[in-house]
């Protein structure tokens, strides 16, 4: 798979990746379960990238079990970083379409993702090698969300 797209963005991810293992830090357990999966997904784009692992391994590793559960505990996502994301946390500028949008609308459409890929890798024979989507793009996009993300909870208050 071509990684080109993911070239850019791994630069700033070693200073993302230690906020946010500083910013897990908290006794909020969802919160912190939430982080730690965004974290581990960020790790899993990362390494694949180096690795030249397959999207289908990659798909396979990602995971939305604490958005999940979150949800299911009424987590309220906002608690990640209050308020919404603003032209100066977008460090990219094809998420300048999220500009407006609050960390829990964020969240839904990363979830909503990494489902649909599951998904789909599932409906075509445990590979999505072969599918007629776009894989590589949806993978980057979700990669994008990911880390605005968490650019945005690292950004100013």
């Amino acid at each position: 798979m071509n990684f080109e797209w993911l070239k850019t963005g791994i630069g700033p991810l070693k200073d993302l990746l230690s906020f946010l293992h500083k910013e897990g830090k908290t006794n909020d357990v969802l919160k912190k379960l939430v982080i730690r999966e965004l974290i581990n997904n960020l790790n899993i784009f990362h390494n694949a990238y180096l690795n030249e692992v397959s999207p289908d391994v990659m798909i396979d590793l990602l995971s939305n079990e604490s958005i999940k559960k979150a949800i299911d505990e009424n987590f309220k996502f906002n608690k990640l970083k209050p308020g919404t994301i603003e032209p100066y946390h977008v460090k990219d500028d094809r998420n300048k379409k999220y500009i407006g949008w609050t960390a829990e609308k964020l969240i839904d459409k990363i979830d909503e993702k990494i489902e649909e890929l599951k998904n789909l890798k599932k409906m075509n024979k445990n590979s999505v090698l072969s599918t007629k989507n776009n894989t590589s793009l949806m993978l980057s996009n979700l990669y994008y969300r990911m880390k605005l993300l968490a650019d945005f909870i690292k950004g100013p208050k």
